[in-house]
């Protein structure tokens, strides 16, 4: 462990609270023109789309589009499960709801002992303007922004994860992945990075998410600033 220089962070889920950020921003835009719904339903059925829409691109069916562009076309997608029927102007301040989402709050205190001892960059899905609005909300001291957008593909394809390590001159075993999905750290695994599981339970609803890993890791814990303790940050 003491070979891991950088740390890759994967973002959705496991440092932002997702499902109750898209919810709270959507019926904050959507509640003043008369929609009633159940806005936890609503970010569960646009997160619902997150994986298929990703894996027309993973497929070669379409070409790489940012996530922020895969979100647009997964919300027109939803709309009328809703019955939303809403301006253009709406619709583009309703798909910025991602990039205004609140990070656990376990992740702010994490991050500042981390940033002392590691490189630290997310390995997302999501593009370089959402990444850099996330960081500059919750106040996450990236060295640099990797992932997706940088790769020209998305996780778990190996080459989003080799592109990032290539990134920062660093052989894989530098480098650790940090998650809360285990078929994220796995991919990574077997491309030699080191691994760490944070436990997010709640994540997609109350038993929804990975109370522990489902895959060996080299670390794992209840939140991020236990993760720290474990590497001694």
């Amino acid at each position: 462990m003491n070979s891991v220089k950088a740390l890759f962070f994967d973002v959705f889920g496991t440092l932002i609270d997702w499902r109750n950020g898209v919810a709270r921003e959507s019926e904050k835009i959507l509640a003043p023109k008369g929609y009633k719904l159940d806005w936890l339903a609503f970010a569960d059925a646009w997160r619902g789309e997150y994986q298929p829409g990703m894996e027309e691109v993973r497929a070669g069916r379409i070409p790489f589009s940012r996530l922020d562009v895969l979100h647009r076309h997964n919300l027109d997608r939803i709309l009328p499960r809703f019955d939303i029927k809403a301006d253009e102007e709406t619709l583009a301040d309703l798909n910025l709801a991602w990039h205004r989402i609140d990070a656990w709050p376990d992740v702010p205190p994490a991050f500042a002992r981390l940033k002392k001892k590691f490189w630290l960059a997310p390995v997302s899905n999501g593009n370089i303007s959402l990444m850099v609005d996330l960081a500059r909300k919750n106040n996450l001291p990236w060295d640099a922004i990797l992932g997706a957008e940088v790769a020209g593909d998305y996780k778990p394809k190996p080459r989003v994860y080799l592109a990032s390590c290539e990134a920062f001159s660093l052989k894989p075993a530098q480098c650790m992945m940090v998650a809360a999905h285990s078929y994220d750290l796995k991919a990574a695994s077997e491309l030699g990075l080191r691994t760490g599981h944070v436990a997010r339970p709640n994540e997609a609803g109350p038993g929804k998410g990975e109370k522990s890993p489902k895959v060996p890791v080299d670390v794992a814990g209840n939140s991020l600033e236990e993760i720290a303790d474990k590497l001694g940050a």
